[in-house]
């Protein structure tokens, strides 16, 4: 049955991550993409090992993706118009692909994440924040800064939190990138002790 539908694990990790943006990451599961393709969930297992494993190849599907959308973006820029650049695709890829969205933010193995478009992601931030001349550790704490504005706002402005009210939300999402270059600019010295 497998060859007849001609699954693949390629195939099986892009019609999973079509049903995560679909459905949502989280309800996501080997039975439900076997129910999509009309076969026993037995028949994925020569391609996946579980829904765990779908899961996986879900998320490191989608950290590639954005990263190759990142990197895109960011070529040949720098200071505020990288970073707002780089702001951008990862809202709108979380606007495109919610289900994606969520899945790169699965918790991997230390030697899977080690292998994964993540560490692109992470080298693209600190690309972008030595135009801010940052050093260590305040560079790691702007890398998670940066990642808790995108995330956090991102994950409000699809659950509707932002639509009650005035200003619309593309002006604070303008707002806060000048915000953000303005205090990637002016970065606080670390408390003397």
């Amino acid at each position: 049955m497998a060859a007849r539908a001609g699954l693949t694990t390629e195939r099986l990790t892009r019609a999973g991550a079509d049903l995560a943006d679909e459905v949502g990451f989280d309800q996501v599961t080997a039975s439900e993409l076997a129910r999509r393709f009309d076969v026993k969930v037995a028949s994925l297992y020569s391609h996946v090992k579980n829904t765990h494993d779908l899961k996986t190849r879900i998320a490191l599907l989608a950290l590639e993706e954005l990263a190759d959308r990142a990197a895109d973006a960011v070529a040949g820029r720098a200071g505020k118009d990288a970073l707002t650049a780089f702001a951008n695709v990862y809202r709108d890829f979380a606007r495109e692909h919610p289900g994606r969205a969520a899945a790169t933010r699965m918790p991997l193995d230390p030697e899977t994440a080690a292998a994964s478009a993540g560490v692109r992601h992470a080298q693209m931030t600190r690309a972008i924040l030595r135009g801010y001349d940052l050093t260590e550790p305040d560079q790691t704490h702007a890398v998670r800064l940066l990642g808790s504005v995108f995330h956090g706002y991102v994950s409000l402005e699809l659950a509707g939190g932002f639509s009650h009210s005035a200003p619309d939300s593309q002006e604070t999402w303008t707002r806060t990138m000048d915000a953000l270059d303005a205090l990637l600019r002016n970065w606080p010295s670390p408390p003397t002790r």
